[in-house]
């Protein structure tokens, strides 16, 4: 069972703002980016305090890299770090590029506490479960068909890995200030971007100062139906934001009739639209939009099939946290017409069935998951659609059917694409470019020093730039993969 966050005994929180006997000496604050820098992937930001002979280490975040080999081989690469020797990681949410690395951490000798949200730690067991049967999977595979460098192919880890993870877990409510180490506490704060996604509010004690560093996390999007908007932060001496879609805006002057577009138009043709869908949060967003059009008759009846074993998962979760979300408690996203897909067997009959129908499966940027042989029996079909609601990331499948490749590999085969691609970033749920600098502007005065990450270089240069250059940030920075800088010297 998951244990609550105990608030800390020690001396140092035993009121906010307390610090440590004046002998003591002062306090040096770095930084390390292990990931989801240069990048959209693979966020670990380690934390480190060193205090004369004294030093602490927290890792903020633990995820997988995803999308192009050459990022996904870094999960093969020794940390600098030692597992054991960290006091704790602190979660901002649950999708695997933020914490699909937990259970190598812990496999590889962490046994600290893990403190996120209580949604998340529900999140979590599906999600790594799921990640880790994945991995031995493709591994098994791998080596049925003799095609992997290494002999035998092995998981990252596997479902036993994961289990020992899921005890490690320290559920904290949205709002509550809790210590995580002797000299840090955080406080979680909605971000917006999936059930239990946070913005994570750090306090460091110093010697004689404390210092604030806020991480954004995955920031979410104004106005969705769903999740509730981004908490507003107003000062942070330390601020890592993020900046997926820095560069770009995406936000559609009215999703709900756009989507309604598509979904005539796929089905005028009398065929099938296959909706590549994350299956955490943008199949529930579809859903609700889908159920609301459907009553509203602005769509047609057609059978609706939710074929993403996660995805369904996920949603029996959302009347579990009525807090987290706006649906509140009591309310479904069930409808008349809509089918949850559990059985192999039944997945692989939708393969063969013919339009017009709606088949929302994972995952949401076609790098594997059911929907692989979805678009495998789909592509060649022209009165089909494929529709991509999220972002694609660098060498995924999504990635180069939204560059309108013709062809595709998928099972060893070349796949021809004839039926049509639709996408919708305005599903994203990544705050856009415009979004990103609202969030911003909720703070009163630029933080000392602004680090952008989880972005692709143009697009986190982008935003870093603006920042400069329009709201006058003299301090802002796009860090490298594996930078180390000193935050505070002599606190």
């Amino acid at each position: 069972m998951l244990q609550p966050a105990a608030p800390s005994t020690h001396p140092l929180h035993s009121r906010p703002g307390a610090s440590p006997t004046p002998t003591a000496a002062r306090l040096q604050v770095s930084l390390t980016f292990l990931g989801a820098a240069h990048c959209v992937t693979g966020s670990k930001y380690l934390l480190t305090l060193d205090q004369g002979r004294r030093r602490e280490q927290l890792l903020v975040d633990c995820g997988l890299f995803q999308g192009l080999k050459e990022l996904r081989l870094r999960n093969r690469e020794e940390l600098p770090l030692t597992p054991a020797d960290l006091q704790a990681v602190v979660l901002t949410h649950a999708h695997i590029d933020h914490s699909g690395y937990l259970p190598k951490l812990v496999k590889d000798g962490f046994q600290g506490p893990i403190y996120c949200t209580a949604a998340t730690t529900d999140l979590l067991e599906i999600m790594l479960l799921d990640s880790a049967k994945l991995q031995e999977e493709e591994a098994a595979y791998a080596n049925a068909k003799g095609y992997s460098r290494h002999h035998p192919a092995e998981p990252l880890y596997t479902v036993a890995d994961v289990e020992q993870v899921l005890p490690l877990l320290r559920p904290v409510r949205y709002g509550e200030s809790v210590a995580v180490s002797e000299q840090v506490s955080v406080t979680f704060h909605d971000a917006g971007h999936i059930l239990g996604s946070a913005i994570v509010e750090m306090q460091v004690s110093g010697v004689e100062q404390t210092k604030r560093l806020v991480f954004s996390g995955d920031l979410g999007r104004y106005d969705n139906p769903v999740l509730f908007d981004p908490a507003a932060i107003e000062a942070a001496d330390v601020l890592l934001v993020e900046s997926t879609y820095g560069d770009r805006n995406t936000l559609l002057t009215d999703p709900e009739e756009e989507l309604a577009r598509v979904v005539n138009e796929a089905l005028a043709q009398q065929g099938v639209l296959l909706i590549a869908a994350f299956a955490v949060g943008r199949t529930q967003t579809l859903l609700h939009y889908l159920k609301k059009l459907r009553a509203e008759g602005r769509v047609p009846q057609v059978p609706v099939y939710v074929d993403s074993p996660m995805g369904i998962r996920v949603t029996a979760l959302y009347p579990r946290h009525p807090d987290a979300h706006r649906l509140g408690a009591g309310s479904s996203l069930d409808f008349a017409g809509l089918r949850f897909v559990t059985e192999q067997q039944e997945s692989k009959a939708l393969n063969s069935r013919p339009g017009p129908a709606i088949i929302i499966s994972a995952s949401g940027m076609c790098t594997g998951g059911r929907i692989v042989h979805h678009l495998f029996h789909r592509l060649p079909r022209p009165q089909d659609t494929v529709l991509l609601v999220g972002y694609q990331a660098e060498g995924t499948r999504g990635r180069r059917l939204q560059q309108g490749e013709t062809e595709v590999k998928m099972f060893g085969e070349l796949v021809p694409v004839r039926c049509r691609i639709a996408q919708l970033d305005g599903f994203s749920a990544h705050a856009d470019r415009q979004e990103l600098l609202r969030w911003l502007n909720n703070f009163r005065q630029a933080p000392k020093r602004t680090f952008v990450v989880h972005g692709e270089p143009a697009a986190a240069e982008a935003l870093a730039q603006t920042l400069r250059e329009q709201r006058g940030w003299t301090n802002v920075e796009v860090p490298g993969y594996q930078d180390e800088v000193v935050l505070f010297e002599g606190i």
